[in-house]
């Protein structure tokens, strides 16, 4: 019933062409404020996915390292029963050290980074080569995958190898004062290729033979930096990290790929609320055009109130039709609003209308990636203001009084 009076109130020719104006452009707000909020939404999944897979092509999904210090210990019996671990897809060992690379008069610090053979099935790193291959070679002969920045800073082209570079690591013994040198081990390596992922990574790591680092740090034959695994699509993450946690003990710690980047991924999910809340602001100015279009709607209806009032209608009936009115204004917008941001979301996907300004970028549009979750927030906000916003006015029609003729 309250539907019905409302649909009717909202058909209904006004004596004040007025309400039916003011009434349109509460609609016309409400959806335009709905299908910016979720077209920015779904614009920032796109930039929040890419971002997380160009993560996910350097980062594990779980990563076990020393709860203190840089070395952990672990022979071939227990790196056995990690990889007999359910869920545990593939298993790398890694080392990794703060190097000097330097090439002549080029020199850059880097984080150099030994890896096994294993390694690029953990990571997608080497889906990410640009230049030459993935080959970090043997440790007699060592070979160097570069980050793109790293490769520019020491002035060379990974892919031709036309001169060895030095790497310079600290070893781990007691620094002779009298001569500090001894505590820095250094040898010649060639280059292979290089990668680009995102600049954290390409001005900051080079990869290598795991065996040669670990000779250069001088690690015994069971110690290493880290262990880096891949689960098996689908598998309960935080059940495979209880289960590897288990078979490690407190001294190490084990971490999903949420936990390794938990300051980005905190940040990102900030910021998306941040945005959610700012653009929430063009809906509640919207609101206060419905709060005008259903107050001189109650003022309209003032003698359809007061006969509703004479058949026996309650209070809480006259307050529920408005707000219902108000809640129609809502529905009318925010699905016209939904239908239009679904649109354009689908053109930009398909048709990549809007381009990103710029060339340093890894895509040349922007990217929009639509979420069922982003539908329901902003559908049960729209629903949330207009129901806040007609409840003054519905208020006020409720408390009414008055005759059904005047004398």
């Amino acid at each position: 019933m309250n539907f019905l009076f409302a649909w009717r109130y909202f058909k209904a020719k006004k004596s004040t062409n007025a309400i039916n104006v003011i009434s349109w452009i509460s609609i016309v707000a409400i959806t335009i404020g709905t299908a910016a909020l979720i077209l920015v939404l779904s614009v920032f999944n796109g930039f929040e996915g890419l971002v997380k897979s160009l993560y996910s092509s350097f980062y594990p999904d779980i990563r076990i390292g020393p709860a203190a210090g840089k070395v952990l210990t672990l022979t071939p019996e227990q790196v056995q029963r990690l990889r007999a671990v359910p869920g545990v897809l593939h298993l790398s060992l890694v080392a990794e050290e703060k190097a000097l690379l330097q090439n002549g008069d080029y020199q850059s610090m880097i984080y150099l980074k030994g890896v096994d053979k294993e390694y690029t099935q953990v990571t997608g790193i080497a889906g990410h080569v640009i230049k030459g291959s993935f080959q970090t070679g043997t440790a007699e002969d060592p070979l160097l995958v570069l980050g793109g920045v790293v490769e520019n800073a020491v002035g060379v082209q990974s892919d031709r190898n036309l001169a060895p570079l030095v790497v310079y690591l600290p070893r781990k013994t007691e620094i002779n004062v009298s001569n500090p040198l001894d505590a820095v081990s250094s040898d010649t390596i060639n280059t292979a290729g290089a990668f680009l992922i995102q600049q954290e990574f390409d001005s900051k790591y080079a990869l290598t033979n795991l065996d040669f680092i670990k000779t250069m740090m001088q690690l015994g034959p069971e110690q290493y930096g880290a262990v880096e695994i891949s689960l098996v699509p689908g598998a309960d993450e935080e059940k495979v990290q209880r289960a590897v946690q288990a078979q490690v003990g407190g001294a190490y710690r084990v971490e999903t790929r949420y936990q390794q980047n938990q300051s980005l991924y905190s940040v990102m999910r900030v910021e998306k609320w941040a945005i959610y809340a700012i653009l929430s602001l063009i809906l509640v100015v919207a609101a206060f055009n419905m709060i005008g279009a259903l107050t001189m709607l109650v003022l309209e209806k003032k003698q359809d109130i007061n006969v509703l009032h004479a058949l026996g209608a309650s209070q809480r009936l006259i307050r529920r039709i408005f707000l219902t009115e108000g809640l129609l204004l809502g529905i009318i917008g925010g699905g016209t609003g939904m239908l239009l941001a679904l649109l354009l979301a689908l053109m930009q996907v398909n048709l990549k209308l809007i381009p990103l300004e710029g060339s340093s970028f890894l895509i040349d549009y922007f990217p929009v990636q639509l979420s069922i979750y982003d539908f329901l927030l902003v559908g049960a906000t729209v629903l949330l203001i207009a129901l806040l916003a007609s409840w003054v006015p519905a208020a006020r029609a409720a408390r009414q009084q008055g005759v059904l003729r005047e004398e």
